[in-house]
């Protein structure tokens, strides 16, 4: 089996309430040097065998039409992850 990750994110010109409260939380909390924050969206997609060009083109289509709304989001990643190793017993 394989993974596919898909990572979506607003548009720039969007308002990010959840990414500004995050800014603003920051150094509140200690964590100072940060300039801003977007938060988005990731996706895993399993597949049923091996991660081909052709899946990688019907993940970007399902992110384009599915995943994302194209008027206030961008589809920044679309990538084949590896599959960690297994622990050996």
């Amino acid at each position: 089996m394989g993974t596919v990750v898909v990572d979506v994110m607003p548009k720039p010109e969007i308002l990010d309430p959840q990414g500004k409260a995050v800014a603003a939380a920051l150094p509140r909390l200690g964590f100072t040097g940060f300039t801003g924050v977007r938060q988005g969206r990731r996706f895993e997609l399993t597949v049923d065998g091996e991660v081909t060009e052709e899946v990688l083109e019907q993940v970007r289509e399902a992110a384009a039409t599915l995943l994302s709304n194209p008027v206030i989001e961008d589809v920044v990643r679309v990538e084949a992850v590896a599959e960690p190793a297994a622990a050996d017993a």
